[in-house]
């Protein structure tokens, strides 16, 4: 078959990480800095979405715009520090999953992405 799939991939776990923010804008941004910074190999800003949450005790609903990040394991927690870091909520959604299956080229471009930032 033309994919790898988790359990197979001796290049260990590619993961989707999203994110939330406030404006086209601040998602754009955002997704630039850690693109370019090869933190993730490619961002996708999806939106306007609704969500309903709770916040300081009270049910709220707002508009908001999901990005979407692709990356490796190995780079998630370098991200997820990024994230914390420059996000401009306090708490921000910081959520993986991992990527079952995917293209050879695809997965190996997003690897081979991301490897070129990390530290030597």
């Amino acid at each position: 078959m033309g994919g790898k799939t988790a359990d197979a991939d001796p290049r260990g776990t590619f993961l989707q990480v999203s994110t939330a923010l406030e404006s086209r804008e601040a998602a754009e941004k955002l997704a630039r800095e850690i693109v370019e910074a090869k933190l993730s190999a490619g961002a996708q800003i999806i939106g306007p979405v609704t969500s309903a949450f709770w916040h300081l005790g009270e049910f709220g609903t707002g508009e908001e715009w999901q990005l979407l990040l692709k990356t490796h394991s190995d780079r998630f927690e370098d991200l997820q520090a990024y994230l914390t870091e420059h996000h401009p909520w306090t708490n921000p959604e910081i959520v993986a999953v991992p990527i079952v299956a995917g293209s050879d080229a695809y997965l190996s471009w997003v690897r081979k992405t991301v490897e070129q930032g990390e530290e030597s």
